[in-house]
């Protein structure tokens, strides 16, 4: 197969031939792909630069060999958008055990007024500032974290969601809904008590 051949594959044929080949060659498309996406979501994560380059570099080791568990349910990226979240939520989790601090979410991106449009305080979002919001976001769980970030950075739907994360529709809006709400309460306490984090 020829360069320009290989680089006009979609994502989901790429993945099929790295999966019958193990070809690693294939696997570099795919990582020039996606290489600055999946950093910028591990930065969000991270504690520096250095750490969200390691942290990329693991999740693309464990995309290689987790690859033939992509059943091409959900388009690739959103398969690789939800197991990048996860990997970085399983990492935060372990070291906020280990008590190690983690720089705040990068949260220039999310649409505020999208992340209010099901919650009746819709105002107190258009409200929100960016400055805050990314403060705040840090003060929920990074599995809460992960799903706002999913549907309202990546603008995933409902059904993607599902599909990316294997929970059913219902579970998705659930989860949505309880981490948009913490999400207003932490917000209000925050610009309430006006004090840095």
């Amino acid at each position: 197969m020829t360069k320009e051949a290989i680089h006009s594959l979609t994502d989901e044929a790429l993945v099929e031939a790295i999966v019958k080949s193990n070809d690693t060659m294939l696997f570099e498309v795919l990582y020039d792909r996606y290489a600055s996406m999946v950093y910028n979501k591990c930065y969000g994560f991270a504690n520096g630069v250095d750490e969200a380059k390691d942290l990329t570099q693991d999740v693309f080791l464990r995309v290689f060999i987790k690859l033939a568990s992509f059943k091409g349910k959900s388009k690739f990226s959103t398969w690789l958008y939800a197991f990048t979240y996860n990997h970085c939520v399983n990492y935060v989790t372990r070291n906020t055990a280990k008590k190690i601090e983690k720089q705040s979410v990068s949260s220039e991106n999310v649409d505020i007024q999208n992340i209010g449009e099901d919650i009746d305080s819709t105002s107190e979002f258009e409200s929100m500032r960016v400055d805050q919001l990314k403060k705040v976001m840090e003060l929920i769980s990074p599995e809460e974290k992960m799903i706002l970030l999913l549907k309202y950075e990546d603008n995933l739907t409902i059904k993607e969601l599902s599909e990316a994360l294997e929970i059913g529709e219902s579970a998705v809006k659930m989860r949505l809904k309880r981490a948009k709400e913490k999400l207003v309460r932490k917000y209000n306490n925050y610009t309430k008590d006006g004090e840095s984090i």
